[in-house]
C-alpha cells in the first residue's frame, strides 16, 4: 500500500505521463480491480479500517487524529499470527510508539521497520526509523529548527527513507520463505514533504528525478513522476524475488493505496489527472479522493488479464486474508471475504458501503452514491454507472433511493 497515489495514477487504470511497467504487467499477469476504496479518504483511519475489518462508522477516529490501537483492537496481524503465520510490516504504521499499546509489536506484528510517528513519516530524511523497538540511524541526516516553522526539519539530507523499508521488507520475505507470512509493505511514496507543517525547498523530495530529469516540468512534478516511477521498480523487485524464491504460487500479492491523490507540497494532482475520470482528491468522500488502483496478483490462483468490478473496500481485506489463512473470522465485522472474486467465482455483493471524514459522510448501494459534504448542505446523489465523474446530481428526481441511502447512512453509525 503507497501513500496518496491516485485512481489514475498507473497506466493500467489511465496514466500517460508517467511510467509504471512492472505494475501494468502485474495488472496484465493478475486481476485489476476497477471499484476498490480506501477506508477513508486520509491515512491513519484508511489504515485502521485495513487492520481491522471495520468502515469508519464503527472504528474510533474517522479523521487523522491521534489514536493508540487498544487491547481490544483485534488486528489481521494477531488473527493470522494464531495460525503460525509469520507477521511483519514496513513503513508508516501511525497506530502508536513504543511506550503505547498502538506499539505494532503490541498488536500482532513479529516485526515491523519504518516510522512510528505519522507526522515524522512526512519527512523523507529523519535522523532514524524504528527497527521493532530500537532506533535505527540513517546516516549522515540532521534535523533542525526552521525559522517559521512549527517544528523540526531535515536540514541535511543524504539517507532516503525509501529504499532502506524495502530492503528490510525483502529481507523478511527470504527469511519466511519456508513458512507462510503476512507482511504489510505501507511505503509512504508518493506522499509530499510536509514536515514541520510547512514545505521547505522541493515539496516532493526523491534522490534524484531519473527518467524525468530533463523534462520540462517543475521540479514538484518531476518528484512526483519519479517517486512513482520508483516505486513501481520496487513493486517488480518483490515479484522477481517471490519468484526467485519459487513461493510466487503461493502468494498472494495485493497493490493499493491508501486515499486519493494529493495536492501538496507544491505538486497539484491535475498535473498528471492523477484521479483519472473520477471527482475530487485527498479529503474528499467523491470517487476521487476514495476510490483507489487496486491489483491482486497470485499466478495460478488469479486469472491472469481478469477484471473485478464488484464495489469492495479496505474492510473487506481482514476476512479475505483470514478465509485463505484457514482462520475464523471475528464477528461484528463490516466487510467480508472476496475470495470468490480472486477465484474468477460471482462475489457477494455489500448492502453498502460507507465512509466518514470529520462531518463529511458517504454511502455507495450498487450504482447510486450518496454524498453529505457538509451537515448544512442538502445531500447529493449520483449514478455512478452513468456518471462515475459525480457531475450530476440526481436527488431531486429519486427520493426514494435518497431516502433509501439514507436510512443506510444512519444505521452504518450506529
Amino acid at each position: 500500500m503507497c501513500d496518496d497515489l491516485g485512481y489514475g495514477d498507473l497506466g493500467s487504470f489511465g496514466q500517460k505521463s508517467i511510467s509504471t511497467p512492472r505494475l501494468d504487467e502485474m495488472a496484465g499477469e493478475g486481476m485489476r480491480f476497477t471499484d476498490f476504496y480506501a477506508g477513508c479518504t486520509v491515512c491513519r483511519p484508511s489504515r485502521l479500517s485495513l487492520w481491522t475489518g471495520k468502515h469508519m462508522g464503527h472504528t474510533p477516529i474517522s479523521s487523522n487524529a491521534n489514536y493508540n490501537f487498544k487491547p481490544e483492537d483485534v488486528t489481521v496481524a494477531e488473527l493470522l499470527k494464531t495460525v503460525g503465520y509469520r507477521t511483519g510490516g514496513v513503513g508508516k504504521w501511525a497506530m502508536g510508539g513504543v511506550e503505547t499499546s498502538g506499539f505494532p509489536l503490541k498488536n500482532g506484528f513479529d516485526f515491523w521497520m519504518g516510522y512510528l510517528d505519522q507526522g515524522q513519516a512526512h519527512n523523507y530524511y529523519p535522523t532514524h526509523l524504528w527497527l521493532n523497538e530500537k532506533k535505527f540511524p540513517l546516516a549522515g541526516n540532521v534535523i533542525s529548527k526552521h525559522p517559521g516553522s512549527r517544528g523540526r526539519v531535515a536540514s541535511k539530507k543524504v539517507t532516503w527513507s525509501h529504499p532502506v523499508m524495502t530492503e528490510q521488507a525483502f529481507s523478511f520475505v527470504r527469511g519466511c520463505k519456508d513458512q507462510p507470512f503476512l507482511l504489510h509493505v505501507h511505503w509512504t511514496i508518493p506522499h509530499a514533504n510536509n514536515e514541520g507543517g510547512r514545505v521547505y525547498g522541493d515539496g516532493m523530495e526523491v534522490p534524484d528525478y531519473g527518467p524525468y530529469k530533463k523534462r520540462d516540468w517543475k521540479n514538484t512534478s518531476k518528484g512526483q513522476a519519479a517517486m512513482i516511477s520508483w516505486m513501481d521498480r520496487d513493486v517488480g523487485r518483490l515479484i522477481d524475488l517471490l519468484r526467485e524464491l519459487k513461493i510466487d504460487h503461493r502468494t498472494l500479492v495485493v497493490f493499493t493505496s491508501d486515499n486519493g491523490p494529493h495536492s501538496e507540497g507544491g505538486h497539484k494532482h491535475e498535473v498528471f489527472d492523477a484521479n483519472g475520470p473520477l471527482r475530487g482528491f485527498k479529503r474528499d468522500l467523491y470517487e476521487g479522493g476514495i476510490r483507489v488502483p487496486t491489483i491482486a496478483w497470485w499466478p495460478g490462483a488469479v486469472e491472469a488479464g481478469t477484471t473485478c468490478s464488484e464495489p469492495l473496500a479496505f474492510w473487506d481485506f481482514l476476512p479475505t486474508a483470514c478465509e485463505l489463512a484457514g482462520v475464523k473470522t471475528p464477528a461484528g465485522l463490516d466487510g467480508f471475504s472476496f475470495v470468490n472474486a480472486l477465484s474468477g467465482k460471482p462475489q457477494r455483493s455489500h448492502d453498502y458501503l460507507y465512509w466518514k471524514y470529520g462531518k463529511k459522510e458517504a454511502v455507495r448501494s450498487g450504482k447510486w452514491k450518496l454524498v453529505r459534504a457538509s451537515p448544512g448542505r442538502p445531500v447529493e446523489l449520483y449514478d455512478l454507472k452513468a456518471d462515475p465523474g459525480e457531475q450530476r446530481d440526481v436527488a431531486g428526481g429519486y427520493q426514494e433511493e435518497v431516502e433509501r441511502l439514507q436510512g443506510y447512512m444512519a444505521e452504518a453509525g450506529k
